[in-house]
């Protein structure tokens, strides 16, 4: 008879401490940083890969307030005849040098042949760029954009970018299975409490 009646206490004890206030935090939380971590991986790498697109860490100030330093600007290559005034691309500065700018078309201008030439200035900048673009220079136009994230891009070398995808992915993986686990455990748990509670 003692036991019987002891047994209920127990799974109150247990239920109580499944939903009690620390333990809705402590779900809460793991749940957002899983959701966090995987925004990040998505945003900094599976996503461009799949589109074909590339990202980029902005590092001037010169598309401000639109573009701060240290966001993350995934650019996706357009076809040179979409382009219009008021888009935001990123270019090759020079044909030898393999460094980028992004700024916005502020007029596209078309020469004897038809060749489409491109006016940009950053929307901080007070004139022009100097020179226009032809479409060879241009390596795409802006698709999305993340604040501060280009901090972690630019912190990520090609290797160890894809070891960061491999623990990511495999963390993410080996978390998941933990957390379907532990409610699979704790649903066998209360229904065990449950029939011990009926007998």
């Amino acid at each position: 008879m003692t036991a019987v009646q002891e047994q209920p206490t127990a799974v109150v004890g247990e239920e109580t401490e499944r939903t009690g206030v620390w333990w809705w935090i402590r779900t809460v939380t793991s749940w957002l940083l899983l959701f966090v971590a995987v925004a990040v991986l998505a945003a900094l790498v599976v996503v461009p890969r799949l589109a074909g697109a590339t990202p980029y860490t902005v590092l001037t100030g010169s598309m401000e307030p639109t573009l701060s330093p240290g966001t993350l600007i995934v650019v996706k290559d357009v076809p040179p005849t979409e382009l219009r005034a008021g888009d935001v691309i990123t270019f090759q500065i020079e044909s030898d040098n393999p460094a980028v700018n992004t700024h916005r078309i502020t007029q596209v201008v078309y020469d004897a042949q038809g060749t489409p030439r491109f006016q940009t200035q950053g929307d901080a900048n007070n004139v022009p760029d100097r020179d226009l673009l032809v479409p060879e220079q241009i390596r795409g136009s802006l698709w999305y954009s993340v604040p501060y994230l280009g901090h972690v891009n630019s912190a990520l070398t090609g290797d160890l970018r894809g070891v960061l995808v491999t623990v990511a992915v495999g963390g993410l993986g080996v978390y998941a299975l933990w957390m379907f686990g532990s409610s699979f455990a704790e649903s066998r748990r209360s229904r065990r409490g449950h029939e011990g509670d009926g007998s």
